[in-house]
């Protein structure tokens, strides 16, 4: 019977890693990345758990779990990364870790006790590689990610205005605390053979909340201010592109990528999914008479945005010539091809249409529940209540209607929908959720 009964717990738990934020389809691979990381009790404990971030006192009455033995539990799961502990409101708070920024991450960051690297890597790499959570979270018009370009700040026009929120130096003047790792994604790329570039492996760069997190479960060592600007100068020399917590306010993380081994650019490399990184509000543009088809920013691309086509020469010679072309399609707006360009013919412009990136964490999971049909989740966040079971089946059918997820997303709803669920957060008594 024992072998049934963990059997119904990994499925139960693969089921509730499914509903969070990020969706993450159980399949035989998946299945086996959750048994090989979860116990058998910190799997019940996961399963019973609140979706949202939630206090010891809470969790301790919702899994009838002693606070003391829950706790000693949750730290081993915070250890692990496979649940996120952060200081909200006068005490910590705990929710499981989704698939990404979660379980994959924070698994393949892990420096202290018994690990398995290798192994984990084969999994991660046989669940990904077929691409099943891309396939999850980034088709239907998705158009909230976990991440968005962030542009290198040279590359941009001169007579242009850079916001805030899209500039490295702000961001991290805003953070006060910083951390850095070692990149879940060359790791896992370092053991399955997949890494050809010799960029540095301690590139996973955190920040205030998320800094606090990896620094606290002995993922990430804690650097100064200064020490965090070096490490995106050799970034910037190195030419990768900076992928940044999607949102505008109090980002947790920023990564440091390329197209050999980054999981969020194989979605574009891979699958052909631009949603999976949203772009900023620049794109590239080339000057053609510039232009003179060195390909030094073909060779810069990390996402295939770029290729040299050949053009009619207007010179009276009927010479022809090879210029860069830019694919809008794909084209992310990171500036990496115009720090490469010698003859400055590349530039990154204003896009014709603003991206609106969501102010905070709060509301980036709201919106992603949205798209991903598990905002009812997020309302009715005890998985233990029958009567919330019901509501989320309810609620849940509605919210996946097309006509109310497009009316919800829409630039004309969108603005009102989120400050009605700022407001209800508030009256559950979960404003500590704005923190975030």
């Amino acid at each position: 019977m024992g072998h049934l009964v963990a059997k119904d717990m990994y499925e139960r738990l693969g089921n509730k890693v499914d509903n969070l934020h990020v969706r993450a389809p159980v399949n035989a691979a998946f299945a086996e990345i959750l048994k090989e990381l979860y116990s058998l009790e910190e799997a019940e404990v996961v399963v019973k758990m609140p979706y949202v971030f939630s206090s010891l006192d809470r969790i301790s009455k919702l899994t009838k779990t002693e606070k003391t033995k829950l706790k000693n539990i949750l730290d081993g799961l915070c250890l692990k990364g496979l649940v996120m502990d952060i200081y909200l409101q006068g005490e910590y708070r705990y929710m499981p870790s989704p698939l990404v920024v979660g379980i994959f991450e924070f698994t393949m960051m892990r420096t202290e006790g018994d690990l398995n690297s290798k192994h984990w890597a084969r999994l991660f790499h046989d669940y990904m590689e077929e691409g099943t959570p891309y396939y999850a979270n980034f088709t239907d018009g998705s158009q909230v990610s976990i991440a968005r370009a962030l542009p290198h700040e040279d590359a941009i026009e001169d007579h242009i205005e850079i916001l805030d929120y899209e500039k490295v130096s702000h961001v991290i003047d805003e953070a006060g605390r910083y951390a850095v790792g070692l990149c879940s994604c060359r790791h896992k790329a370092e053991h399955t053979g997949e890494r050809l570039c010799d960029v540095p492996m301690s590139t996973c760069t955190t920040l205030g909340h998320g800094a606090d997190y990896l620094i606290r479960n002995k993922m990430a060592q804690e650097v100064s201010k200064s020490e965090m600007l070096d490490i995106f100068a050799r970034s910037k020399e190195l030419g990768l592109i900076f992928s940044a917590d999607n949102v505008q306010k109090r980002l947790m993380f920023i990564c440091h990528c390329c197209g050999c081994c980054c999981g969020i650019i194989d979605g574009l490399n891979k699958h052909g999914l631009t949603a999976t990184l949203v772009t900023s509000n620049y794109i590239a543009s080339v000057d053609a008479e510039t232009c003179n088809g060195c390909k030094m920013c073909e060779k810069a691309c990390h996402v295939k945005a770029i290729s040299m086509k050949t053009l009619d020469s207007p010179s009276s010679d009927k010479k022809k010539k090879k210029r860069a072309v830019i694919d809008e399609a794909f084209c992310v707006g990171c500036g990496v091809c115009a720090l490469k360009c010698k003859t400055n013919a590349l530039k990154l412009v204003k896009r014709k249409n603003r991206v609106i990136h969501p102010k905070t964490t709060f509301e980036r999971v709201i919106l992603q529940c949205l798209e991903r049909g598990t905002l009812q989740n997020q309302l009715f966040d005890n998985p233990e209540s029958v009567t919330q079971n019901v509501m989320r089946n309810i609620i849940g059918g509605f919210l996946k209607l097309p006509s109310v997820k497009k009316a919800l997303m829409s630039d004309v709803l969108r603005s009102s929908f989120l400050t009605a669920m700022n407001s209800g957060v508030k009256f559950l008594g979960k404003g500590y959720l704005h923190d975030l």
